[in-house]
């Protein structure tokens, strides 16, 4: 059985593969993007969302099992 946090973090980097998804599709349609800027934005946030999914969430696993 699932605890509570661990549900919580499991739907949590559901939600942002598909939001990561989402923002790649937007970035892989060229006519979508009309500058270098957008471009930028875009692959910020990118690698926001996948530094919270590969770093931030094992941080916070790790501070738990601490305590």
């Amino acid at each position: 059985m699932l605890t509570i946090n661990t549900q919580f973090e499991s739907e949590l980097k559901k939600r942002i593969a598909e939001e990561l998804a989402r923002l790649r599709a937007y970035l892989e349609s060229p006519s979508l993007i009309t500058d270098f800027a957008q471009y930028r934005w875009y692959a910020g946030q990118i690698d926001s969302l996948k530094r919270v999914i590969n770093d931030y969430c094992d941080e916070v696993n790790t501070e738990l099992n601490k305590r």
